[in-house]
Formats: structure tokens, sequence, C-alpha cells
């Protein structure tokens, strides 16, 4: 019974994992079972809509009643843009619920599971909650740290080096790899980067439908996450791809002149001032607080280049890494990966653990999490 129990929420999960997107939602699964076959099964797919109880629901129709739901996550008990899924699954007269993990937010946070049971309802769990956990950590992470869960991706060579001494980058890896940071994109709500990556690449930071290997690769790419440029003078020259492509653009900005505010006037671009630290720069762990906080981000990809990079990484800001390797040496006079400063010795170093390991048409995929010392 355990196994088929397991079966069933393995489903549900596969379904919440099929969206890229949720933000600022969880990402959810549920599947609706009743005399051991399934009769309904629904995802979580965009804010403001139906939640995925509600979709497997509408899906089983008079079969939900007597039925057993497995929802990857604990059913919601409070009205936000849409009425609680607890209210609904109690409607439709299912005799269990089981979940796999429960809901982080303070305004869930088991209060899901207490309704049920209080309408009669039997309610088990956690069931399968790691695999529950692991995609939602960005959701987790916001509601219980206030922080994103950041992914810093990285592309280098054989030898380490990320561009020749001249700046020119493109490209090390090939197509496939290419199309494999578009999927990590979508999956994000924001991508962050510094302003002298704008300056020196341009770089779109954008989805693009042609490169994303999707059935609904169109449909994800309206979806742009926010695209987020660190610079706390405001250099960033207004005609850059950046601020000029669809989407929402956010400025996180120390304390700049006012004429070069003045300059994004007649531009998408939303300028938000964050504290500084001495020197000038901002605050790393407050720019990111804002971005959880303020702005509702889950799950928050890092392009930028070897000095945000690293000094994310220095500050304990960065959950992981996803580093791609061209099969090509550049040599010593290249840039390097990441500027570390203050490793001297072995045991200053910085320690990861590799989780992944992924061949791409001849290029490499290196997922590794940051260890907390």
């Amino acid at each position: 019974m355990e196994s088929t129990a397991q079966s069933f929420m393995q489903l549900a999960i596969v379904a919440a994992q099929r969206v890229c997107s949720t933000a600022p939602n969880p990402r959810v699964g549920c599947v609706i079972v009743r005399d051991g076959k399934i009769v309904g099964t629904g995802l979580h797919e965009r804010p403001g809509e139906h939640h995925a109880e509600v979709n497997a629901l509408l899906e089983a129709g008079e079969s939900a009643k007597g039925a057993t739901a497995y929802v990857s996550l604990e059913p919601c008990c409070h009205f936000g843009r849409t009425p609680p899924c607890t209210q609904a699954l109690i409607s439709a007269g299912v005799r269990e619920v089981v979940y796999a993990m429960l809901d982080p937010n303070p305004l869930v946070a088991g209060k899901g599971v207490e309704a049920l049971r209080e309408a009669g309802i039997k309610v088990t769990g956690p069931l399968l909650e790691a695999e529950a956990n692991a995609i939602n950590r960005g959701f987790i992470k916001r509601m219980t740290e206030g922080l994103p869960f950041v992914s810093c991706k990285m592309a280098m060579s054989l030898d380490g080096r990320t561009a020749m001494a001249s700046g020119e980058s493109q490209w090390i890896t090939g197509p496939k790899a290419r199309a494999d940071v578009q999927r990590l994109r979508a999956q994000s709500c924001a991508v962050l980067t510094g302003v002298n990556t704008i300056l020196s690449d341009n770089p779109s930071l954008n989805v693009r439908a042609e490169q994303l290997d999707h059935e609904n690769a169109a449909e994800i790419a309206k979806r742009q996450p926010r695209r987020v440029i660190i610079d706390s003078s405001l250099r960033t020259p207004p005609e850059s791809k950046v601020v000029q492509l669809p989407g929402e653009v956010l400025f996180l900005v120390g304390n700049p002149q006012a004429q070069q505010t003045q300059r994004f006037a007649h531009s998408n671009a939303q300028i938000y001032h964050v504290a500084t630290i001495p020197g000038g720069r901002l605050d790393l762990r407050a720019a990111m607080a804002v971005l959880a906080q303020d702005f509702s981000c889950n799950e928050v990809m890092l392009e930028a280049g070897p000095t945000l990079g690293g000094a994310m990484i220095q500050a304990g800001l960065v959950d992981e890494v996803i580093i791609y390797i061209g099969a090509k040496f550049l040599g010593s006079d290249a840039l390097p990966l990441l500027n570390l400063p203050g490793l001297r010795h072995m045991a200053d170093h910085i320690s990861l653990k590799i989780v992944d390991v992924a061949e791409l048409d001849g290029d490499c995929r290196i997922t590794a999490q940051l260890i907390n010392s």
C-alpha cells in the first residue's frame, strides 16, 4: 500500500515539475485517486489561476467524492487571489488527503491540515518530502529565511577561463549548453547581473523561445523573468538590451546622481535604492532581501562576471553553482572564473558538493551546492 501511495505522490510531484515557474507561488501538483484509479490530475500553472487541487477536482468531477487526493504541498487554507483549496477539497467530498510536505508559508503552515481534519477528512503525510522540497526550494527559502534561492551560472574553458583578455567570450560552449541556460532562466523569477557585465557584453538576459527545448516554449517565453542589475551609481546605458527588450527591469542602486536617474525616466525600468557599505558598494545581503521580500522572488539566477560572482559566493548568498565547461583552452592571459580574494591557505577554501554532472554535446555541466562552514 505504501509503494502505491508513493507512486501516486510521485505523479503529483511530476505534475508540479511540468511548469517552469509559478512565482511568487510554489509549484504544486495534485492527483485524485478513486478505487485505485486516477480520476483527476492538476497543476498550478500561473498566479491568479486555479491551484492544482481545484484543477484536479474539476477533471475528476463527481468521481472526487470518496476519493483520495495526493498533493505535493499542503493545501492552502486562506483567501489570496483564489479561494482556499481546503474548502474545495471539503466541498468535493474527498475521503482522504495525502500531502508531500507542509507549506512553509506562515499563512498555512499546518493550518491546512488542521482544517481538513476538522472537516472529517483523513490526512496523512509527509510523503516523499525531500522530492517535494526540491521543486520548491526557492519558495521555502523565501518563506523561512527571507532570501531567494540563488543559482550562479558560469561558463568556462577546461583551463578555468571565462573570456579572453580582450573580453571576447562568444562562444565557450555550444548550442545545447546555451539552450540549457534558457531552461534555467525560464525557471527563475529573476536573472541577476552587475553593471560591468552590461558594459562589457551588453547581454539580453531573456528567455528565447527558439532556443528553449520545451513543448510550450512560446507560451513560457511570454513570462520573462525580471532582469535585475546591481548598479550602485546607475552607469548602465539606457540603450542597453536589458532595458530595451520587453519585460520587467529592476536596477538596485545606492545613491546615484539625479541626472543618472533621469536618463531612465521614459523607460520601463524600475529603480530601487538599497543600503550601501563603506566604499559605496551595495550591501548584497540587503539586495537579496529586497528581491525576496519586496519583489517575491523565489529563485534568482546569477549571471555575472568574476567580481560580482565571487562577492556573492563569499557573502554566503549563493546556494548552488552551475558551471558549463567547454572543451577548449583559452590560455593563462584569459580571465578567471571568479575573483575570490583572501584565500591564501588550503584551509581557506570554499567547499562544494557536486550533485550532478551531465554531458551536453561535447560540453559538460556541473551542478554543485555550496557547503556552509
